[in-house]
């Protein structure tokens, strides 16, 4: 049988400099756990799961109205969430972000999208599968946020990769 889906999620990348200094302090810790690819950093906005594939056009064209305004995220606490996660996540969250996953919700919704009913928890996961809960203060890594992507996920022999399908630039505040 042919797997007519894609597994999408919505989210803001993580530049390349900061992840390389996230893994850096990262790997000099001693979290326990599988270490997320650097590439693979990222800040979840929506996650859709599993979308049929001719639904992939009309998730671009509804991304490409959404109006946002950029904004500096600063990710200094570490927490662990769920079974095992260890993340980085914002002390305070920017009210742009959050008006930006309100965004993003409406209209998913109004594609029929279904999102998990929990609350947005905003988090950079570090190390999935962590059997330890972190004692330890984050530095505290900051970037300036200018645009949002749709992401594929997709197995591979090593994991996980995460291929950019669509990006679209926040405006200036």
């Amino acid at each position: 049988m042919i797997d007519d889906t894609l597994r999408l999620f919505f989210a803001l990348p993580c530049p390349p400099e900061q992840a390389a200094a996230i893994c850096a302090w990262r790997d000099s810790q001693d979290f326990d756990g599988r270490a997320v690819a650097r590439d693979n950093l990222h800040l979840t906005l929506a996650f859709l799961g599993a979308q049929p594939t001719h639904h992939l056009d009309a998730l671009l064209q509804m991304a490409a109205t959404v109006q946002a305004e950029a904004f500096s995220l600063t990710l200094d606490r570490l927490t662990t969430i769920g079974k095992g996660f260890i993340c980085l996540q914002p002390g305070t969250t920017p009210p742009e972000l959050l008006r930006l996953v309100a965004a993003l919700s409406e209209r998913l919704a109004a594609l029929g999208v279904v999102l998990d009913c929990r609350p947005f928890l905003p988090h950079l996961t570090l190390s999935r599968q962590a059997r330890s809960r972190p004692q330890k203060l984050a530095p505290g890594f900051a970037w300036q946020v200018d645009r949002f992507v749709l992401y594929r996920s997709s197995n591979v022999a090593d994991g996980v990769r995460y291929d950019e399908l669509g990006s679209w630039s926040l405006s200036a505040p």
